[in-house]
């Protein structure tokens, strides 16, 4: 574990003389890629060199990231994907169906066309699903509803496989990940989740506190870093977003780093002014690198069911989105929206989270998902494990 960094700490006062300036703060552009006026801001920053001892416990024993994190080591083996699964309005939706109508007819094909749409599939897809399975049962190819969960289950599969493709960091040092999303998709909670995994594969890895409009976003990505022993870059809350991702690329490459991993403050899509902002951040990252970000992640609450469809199509409009992660399948969230995704976008779905423990951030699997959601046969919808 790191337990010592240098820390680059921003102090912003009002009419205080401001230090000559060095090349690199010549270089250092503002968020649009144009250098800071202090004549205009009135604010003169003044950048130390702290060395932080990072405490081995989190200064707040109670958060939410220590009730993730306290019960690690001696947390019992990961459930399967059909435990987190299960419970899912999709996986219930169809037990019933198949429950009250295990008949071949139009009745059983028509239900299960509504039951696709009602667990967030969406009408096109479920439309395509249920035709091409109809076709197949006016041939009289399957033999009892048995055989029809099956080759219901096999293209669920096909539709999924496309998208099954796991995030690569090789091809560039180091590989900068942007974190977008709206407000409460689990972002920042993602974020510590996913640099675990890093670690576990001896990844050396840095943080971006880019999130500056929330205070407790900062904190919270800092008790993320002291936990795991990673470097956090972060400024006071309300400090230009892209210039702290812009230190944090400059550090991560003058200290070898393989991956940064940056946090931006969560948006609603409809919100135009703070969606430009992303793109700002593009912008002053290809200063240091034309290819960054590398990926553009985008973090997806599955409860919010067909609505996740805008914010992919607003966000991928302002940072050009690269891969996905859908976060609370197990809980109330009806799961269909994976699908949905799938089809519309062909976006490859890097992760799914199914559940608070940092072992529930999944690399997506598309059989296993399916396999989740739907048993083998109609006796397994009876049981759960």
């Amino acid at each position: 574990m790191l337990k010592f960094w240098k820390k680059k700490v921003a102090i912003e006062t009002e009419g205080a003389p401001r230090p000559a300036a060095t090349a690199s703060e010549d270089a250092h552009p503002a968020s649009d890629g144009s250098a800071a006026d202090p004549a205009q801001t009135g604010l003169v920053s003044i950048e130390l060199d702290i060395t932080e001892e990072i405490p081995l416990e989190p200064a707040h024993p109670e958060s939410e990231l220590d009730v993730v994190l306290a019960s690690e080591a001696g947390r019992p083996a990961r459930r399967s994907w059909r435990e987190r699964l299960s419970g899912s309005g999709f996986a219930k939706g169809l037990g019933g169906l198949f429950a009250r109508n295990p008949k071949l007819d139009d009745d059983l094909l028509d239900e299960l066309e509504t039951c696709l749409i009602t667990a967030d599939v969406g009408v096109g897809a479920s439309t395509e699903i249920v035709d091409a399975l109809r076709k197949r049962v006016a041939r009289r190819e399957f033999a009892d509803a048995d055989a029809l969960l099956a080759a219901l289950r096999g293209r669920l599969v096909e539709l999924l496989k496309p998208v099954e493709n796991p995030l690569d960091v090789s091809g560039h040092k180091p590989f900068v990940v942007l974190m977008v999303g709206v407000n409460g998709a689990g972002k920042t909670t993602t974020i510590g989740k996913l640099a675990r995994r890093f670690l576990v594969d001896k990844r050396s890895l840095m943080l971006a506190a880019g999130d500056t409009f929330r205070a407790a976003a900062v904190e919270q990505l800092q008790t993320w870093g002291q936990r795991n022993g990673v470097p956090v870059i972060a400024q006071a809350s309300g400090a230009d977003s892209a210039s702290v991702i812009f230190d944090a690329l400059q550090a991560a490459r003058s200290r070898g780093v393989e991956v940064l991993i940056a946090d931006t403050a969560g948006r609603l899509h409809t919100q135009s002014g703070l969606m430009d902002e992303l793109s700002k951040v593009r912008r002053v990252l290809a200063k240091i690198d034309p290819a960054a970000p590398h990926e553009v992640l985008m973090v997806i609450d599955a409860t919010t069911g067909q609505n996740a469809i805008n914010q992919v199509k607003h966000f991928r409009q302002a940072i050009g989105v690269s891969g996905l992660v859908v976060t609370k399948l197990d809980g109330t969230a009806k799961g269909g929206v994976v699908f949905a995704l799938a089809r519309e976008f062909g976006l490859p779905i890097r992760y799914v989270g199914l559940g608070e423990g940092v072992e529930d951030l999944r690399v997506f699997d598309a059989q296993a998902f399916v396999d989740g959601l739907l048993p083998a046969s109609l006796s397994g919808f009876g049981n759960s494990a």
